[in-house]
């Protein structure tokens, strides 16, 4: 009964040698400084079926491990405020519909000018073109740059490669050798296709906007740690599902998911239940890749897959890098062009469909599949030589000192210019101030002039616990970046609710967003000092100095006015507080105040009306 029993138990033994083969792979490969996904790539082919022969069906593993892409898109959504993913519509929709269709066409003359046909070069090309997410986003994750500009940039170009496969699979089976009835019948599937795949996002959205804030409240109500782990996996995989269903990929509907629920009070308790698994099945995901890759087709056409793989690493690269000097300087462009040279897992999907479309056979599926999967293998390589033979041009770190351990009195995030003045009256009476900065050219030049400044960078958790940020009596934000400051005031407010916060505000809509964040105090960086320019401005031109002041005060009391019916009803409201320039049939004020200007006010109705999303 007992051997019956085990025998007919769990096999542990695939999960074992999973987890052995990235626990012990993966700490050799970062230690040789190879990186992570070398490693998992290195235990997957060791144990699938062409190494070891542990597992024989990696297709079904892939599967499974691709969750960890779509929980990795997630959590990148939950960064993603659907402002922060508005002000990047012109690199989504500009900088990467130009590099999808530039490299597509380069890579679609490639195959065409060494003998296949055009539309078999096109579908070659344009599989490849679809960049590997997983590899890319763990790269930017790793070396910190996810929040960067040229790592925003590369976010906004994945976004859009994940939303074409929908047009190039309805245009695979387009060009596929149907005709007469069946030929309009597919045209025609593929525009419902089209259709339903739209549709799906639209429900989504709706359904994220009215019904998972109120879903959420209710489970935290309940008080029950699981439940909400479970809802955050259920969030998760229905969205990616939803998505799935309509004809999209599941990365974005998760990533949907995450954009809509990037302003709710449980984003980061969401972040924390998801990134488990996430990390779990990413690895999962680099592991079924290295399985994938099928030995006897590399040993039967090696010189093909060899060509090919170098050639379109090298022509995706090179129209990568013509796209990026549009914008970016020659390093960012030449980072980002080895950074997304490689084939993605979406290629996978398209070279399949091109198969049951008979554009290609089996075998060329099979090379093909083998050739994304080696772009794969290069690319973590290719990008430490590129770093070998590309040095940083920034100071390196090992001339500043890193945030660890700190327990000043004041912590001052960011020492730009703003933060230098505040910084004074502090130093003066003895107070005892930690600053940190990420910005290694300006800790060393404040070393010039007095300061400690120590590195790090503010936005991250980690680095706030480190910087003292729970033990200190005030943390003053000072950063210049209005949504950075907002992100760091809302870590505070979620780890350290006790700790008065004080922040730098860069406009108004900055100020209401700290505000609801809960900072004890916020000052609008530019207000303060206009209103001495406005006073001094009408002094000179003859108003006494009693006169002025009252003025000044008059203005202030408008403006905190404004402010207080701008947090009940967004920036449209208190217009009447504001005194503006235009013909007026009545004065709005007595004649005595009738030369104030209220040039912070007016300026905001003049760029709301304009349309600009960011008053004074």
């Amino acid at each position: 009964m007992e051997h019956e029993a085990a025998h007919h138990g769990v096999d542990l033994l695939p999960v074992v040698a999973l987890l052995a083969a990235g626990v012990i792979a993966v700490p050799i490969f970062k230690r040789l400084g190879l990186g992570s996904i070398l490693g998992y790539l290195a235990a997957g082919l060791l144990i699938g079926p062409f190494g070891l022969g542990l597992f024989y069906d990696p297709a079904s593993i892939l599967s499974v491990a691709e969750l960890g892409v779509v929980m990795f898109l997630f959590i990148i959504g939950l960064e993603m405020r659907p402002s922060r993913l508005w002000g990047l519509r012109r690199q989504i929709f500009g900088l990467g519909v130009l590099q999808v269709g530039f490299c597509a066409l380069l890579l679609t003359l490639v195959g065409y000018l060494t003998g296949f046909t055009l539309i078999q070069s096109f579908v070659a090309g344009a599989g490849f073109v679809l960049t590997s997410t997983a590899i890319v986003m763990q790269v930017l994750e790793d070396r910190g740059d996810m929040s960067s500009e040229a790592g925003q940039s590369v976010v906004s170009i994945l976004l859009l490669e994940d939303l074409a496969i929908v047009p190039l699979l309805a245009l695979v089976a387009f060009l596929g050798p149907v005709s007469g009835d069946h030929g309009e019948a597919s045209i025609l599937s593929q525009l419902l296709s089209i259709a339903i795949g739209m549709g799906s996002i639209v429900a989504l959205i709706v359904a994220g906007r009215y019904l998972l804030n109120p879903l959420f409240r209710i489970l935290a109500d309940a008080h029950a740690r699981e439940v909400m782990t479970a809802a955050a996996l259920l969030v998760v995989l229905g969205s990616a599902l939803a998505l799935q269903l309509g004809g999209l990929s599941m990365a974005m509907g998760a990533f949907l998911a995450g954009v809509l629920l990037s302003e709710s009070t449980f984003r980061h308790q969401l972040e924390a239940d998801i990134e488990p698994f996430r990390g779990i099945l990413l690895g999962l995901f680099f592991l079924a890749v290295g399985m994938s890759l099928d030995l006897a087709v590399v040993a039967a056409t090696w010189d093909l897959i060899a060509f090919y793989t170098l050639a379109y690493m090298v022509v995706k690269g090179a129209g990568i890098y013509v796209v990026g000097r549009l914008r970016s300087s020659h390093r960012e462009s030449l980072d980002r062009a080895v950074l997304m040279a490689q084939g993605g897992e979406f290629a996978f999907v398209l070279y399949s469909a091109a198969q049951t479309a008979g554009i290609i056979d089996g075998q060329a599926n099979a090379t093909l599949t083998a050739i994304v999967i080696m772009s794969m293998v290069v690319t973590p390589l290719a990008l430490i030589v590129h770093r070998r033979f590309t040095p940083e041009n920034q100071p390196s770190l090992a001339d500043v000192d890193v945030a660890d351990g700190l327990n000043g009195t004041v912590l001052i995030i960011g020492f730009g210019r703003f933060a230098q003045i505040v910084a004074q009256p502090l130093l003066l009476r003895g107070v005892d101030v930690t600053i940190i900065d990420n910005d290694v050219e300006m800790i060393q030049a404040a070393s010039n002039f007095g300061f400690k400044v120590y590195y790090g960078d503010g936005a991250r958790l980690d680095i706030l616990h480190a910087a003292g940020a729970g033990r200190a009596k005030a943390v003053l934000i000072c950063v210049d970046k209005g949504d950075v400051a907002v992100r760091i005031a809302e870590q505070m407010r979620e780890e350290f609710p006790l700790i008065p916060v004080f922040a730098r505000a860069f406009d108004r809509g900055v100020a209401m967003e700290l505000l609801r964040e809960g900072v004890e105090y916020q000052m609008r960086e530019t207000f303060e000092s206009a209103l001495v320019f406005g006073k001094t401005a009408l002094q000179h031109l003859g108003v006494d100095d009693e006169e002025a002041a009252e003025t000044i005060a008059e203005v202030r009391r408008r403006d905190d006015a404004r402010f207080e019916a701008q947090l009940a009803g967004g920036l449209q409201a208190g217009r009447g507080f504001m005194k503006g320039n235009m013909p007026v049939p009545a004065p709005l004020a007595t004649p005595k105040r009738r030369g104030r200007a209220m040039n912070d006010g007016a300026a905001d109705a003049i760029r709301m009306e304009e349309g600009d999303s960011a008053p004074v």
